[in-house]
């Protein structure tokens, strides 16, 4: 029964998109184009180092400068460190990809893992700053506060999920003989070959969400939930710009500019669930995790700009 509807699903797709052809050329020119301009340049060399830093054992250099402070802040191993910086610093979802990485190669425990992945796959600061507060909300006064909202969000989310999880008790870089395997020129070709697999499939999802988003705007225009929470949540760039040309009063908009922006979107989700794929780190949780974190940064972004701002 559920094969049948799946199937009956996918043809009531197809027949959609063939009366529909303009709407589709649309959604996938306004995606492909977002991830060939802007995801594939500022991703791919990231991705294609972490596998390097990861394979070649060489994170272990990094994790000695980040592992005193981070470990102990987060309760983590020292190699654990590592995706904490990355995923705040790079953003999606580049701290799945270090999550992924560390826990293919045998060099973090399971649950350390997914501790790690509940709190460290965010929005980069550069997003933040340039996309967010510089291109769409127009106010430079509220950067700093936003980029702080969004930071802090997911760290006050840590001391909740460390709960569920059990401390991982290494404090040291251990190399596996699966991450040792691979050297010199052989490292860097298979390192390229999975950078460019796992990059092409982020550019399908966000084709494929920048479909269904052109689909979704014409149904219920005027409900709030799904114009206002539903369609934001599919993909947050477009999410973004369509909370920004909205007719809402300002405090309401920016708390679900924040909301948006803090979960990312049902296309990150996809992507980061690509990233997990050779891993038996669930994706479940982690979205109900991104729920957690986005709505204590709602409740922190409506304080501040109701009585601070």
């Amino acid at each position: 029964m559920k094969n049948f509807t799946f199937r009956l699903t996918i043809a009531g797709i197809f027949l959609i998109m063939l009366f529909q052809p303009s709407k589709v050329f649309e959604g996938a020119s306004s995606g492909l184009l977002l991830w060939f301009q802007i995801v594939l340049p500022t991703l791919l060399p990231f991705i294609f180092i972490s596998g390097i830093l990861v394979k070649s054992n060489a994170v272990s250099l990094l994790t000695n400068l980040t592992g005193p402070l981070l470990s102990r802040f987060f309760k983590v191993s020292k190699t654990g460190t590592y995706p904490v910086a990355t995923g705040f610093l790079c953003g999606y979802p580049m701290g799945a990809k270090a999550v992924s990485d560390l826990a293919f190669n045998g060099l973090i425990a399971n649950k350390e893992a997914r501790y790690l992945l509940s709190f460290c796959n965010n929005t980069s600061p550069a997003f933040i700053m340039n996309f967010l507060v510089l291109q769409n909300l127009k106010k430079e006064a509220l950067m700093l506060p936003s980029l702080f909202i969004l930071l802090i969000a997911p760290v006050c989310a840590s001391f909740i999920f460390r709960f569920f999880y059990k401390e991982s008790n290494a404090s040291t870089f251990v190399p596996s003989e699966k991450s040792s395997a691979l050297k010199g020129l052989s490292l860097i070709d298979e390192t390229i070959i999975d950078s460019f697999e796992a990059v092409t499939k982020v550019g399908g999802y966000i084709m494929v969400f920048s479909i269904l988003l052109v689909f979704a705007k014409e149904l219920f225009p005027g409900a709030f939930l799904w114009q206002y929470l539903f369609l934001p949540a599919l993909e947050v760039t477009n999410g973004i710009v369509l909370l920004c040309n909205s007719n809402l009063a300002f405090p309401l908009k920016y708390t679900l500019l924040m909301a948006c922006t803090s979960f990312g979107g049902l296309c990150a989700a996809a992507q980061t669930d690509c990233m997990l794929q050779g891993t038996d780190i669930p994706l479940l949780p982690y979205i109900a995790e991104k729920l957690v974190t986005t709505g204590i940064t709602s409740f922190i972004a409506y304080c501040y700009i109701n009585f601070i701002f």
